[in-house]
């Protein structure tokens, strides 16, 4: 995400200001650098880096400029996103190809892209990959998108505006069952069962169209002392439509063997995740990929059994108090970085295997 982190002005200066940033900043733009440095390095002229969630484009700038052998593949689902991103990178159009995909079908972008980056991907392997999850300052401030819970709005809340299904869509035709289990899930909301209730109620009335009339009856819902101390009663409602409407965590989960399998040996993917929700799949997963199949007890692994990768960082790494401090948003980040070993790089669809 284009949450905010530092950039270095003329005078040598580290300033966290939108403005000195394009608007926004990529979280732990360096650190990101840092992680997928000694991959790209080793990989040279054949250095390709997979920007799975491009955005405005800040990490894939900050990656240029520190790689200058390198070649980036940038994947947003957001046309408008990347058509911007493209054109902030336009410097460097002979080392950027964009791709307007969701970020779990980059293996399937690879397998059939004409282009150069495409071809030397397929070739040599992806030598980076970096997923910042979630959505973006930048969608986030586009008031029209709905994602925002502070400012009234359609209930849009699509990365992808080309998707047919939209937040009001999900208020105003899931069953009492399936808006419960929602916003239990993806919103760990404690009273998902009540909002539900009243959400059907409301509804039979007049459909939702906007953000206004869904905070109201959140404020009405929710029980005043929670309110007073549980942060904005919106918050976990609004964070479970989004992530119901843009299918966000089946993304997460098919994105991994995706990325992993299109890695080069001694390729690294790092993800950046903003709830738990996020954290938890990619540590599951990482954790699996880097263990080894051998029966416990053992004294070396069986012949085909040893872990195919290795985890890179030591849990998950957050964001410095100075980064947090200029920029909040940066607080809930947890990092996870792994390496492939061993195999071939191969290309597939989401969910499935070449």
């Amino acid at each position: 995400m284009e949450r905010g982190t530092a950039t270095v002005d003329h005078n040598g200066t580290i300033t966290y200001d939108v403005n000195d940033n394009h608007g926004h900043v990529p979280v732990m733009r360096a650190r990101m650098a840092q992680l997928l440095a000694p991959a790209v390095e080793a990989a040279g002229e054949h250095a390709v880096i997979v920007d799975g969630t491009l955005g405005a484009g800040g990490h894939s700038e900050y990656f240029l400029n520190s790689f200058p052998n390198a070649r980036i593949l940038g994947v947003d689902r957001d046309s408008a996103s990347l058509s911007s991103a493209s054109r902030r990178l336009t410097p460097f159009a002979d080392r950027f190809v964009g791709v307007n995909a969701r970020f779990d079908e980059v293996g399937r972008a690879i397998a059939q892209g004409d282009h150069e980056i495409f071809s030397i991907a397929r070739e040599h392997g992806i030598a980076g990959a970096l997923f910042d999850l979630g959505v973006s300052s930048m969608q986030l401030d586009q008031v029209e998108r709905g994602f925002a819970y502070k400012t009234d709005a359609p209930l849009d809340m699509r990365m992808d505006p080309r998707q047919g299904m939209t937040a009001a869509d999900v208020l105003n035709t899931y069953s009492h069952g399936d808006l419960a289990r929602i916003l239990k899930t993806y919103g760990d909301e404690r009273f998902a069962g009540k909002i539900a209730s009243a959400l059907i109620k409301e509804r039979e009335k007049e459909p939702f169209t906007t953000s206004a009339r869904l905070v109201e009856l959140l404020y009405a819902t929710i029980p005043a002392a929670t309110r007073r101390t549980g942060g904005h009663p919106a918050k976990r409602t609004f964070q479970a439509l989004r992530v119901e409407v843009n299918r966000e965590l089946e993304a997460v989960e098919q994105v991994i063997p995706v990325i992993t399998d299109a890695l080069s040996v001694g390729g690294r993917a790092v993800f950046m995740s903003y709830q738990s929700l996020e954290d938890r799949i990619v540590k599951h997963v990482f954790t699996k990929l880097s263990t080894s199949t051998t029966p416990p007890g053992l004294p070396m692994d069986l012949p085909g059994t040893a872990a195919h990768y290795s985890i890179v960082t030591r849990g998950a790494e957050k964001a410095s108090e100075e980064e947090i401090a200029e920029n909040p948003r940066a607080a809930s980040v947890r990092v996870r970085a792994l390496e492939r070993l061993e195999g071939t790089p191969s290309f597939h669809e989401p969910g499935g295997r070449p």
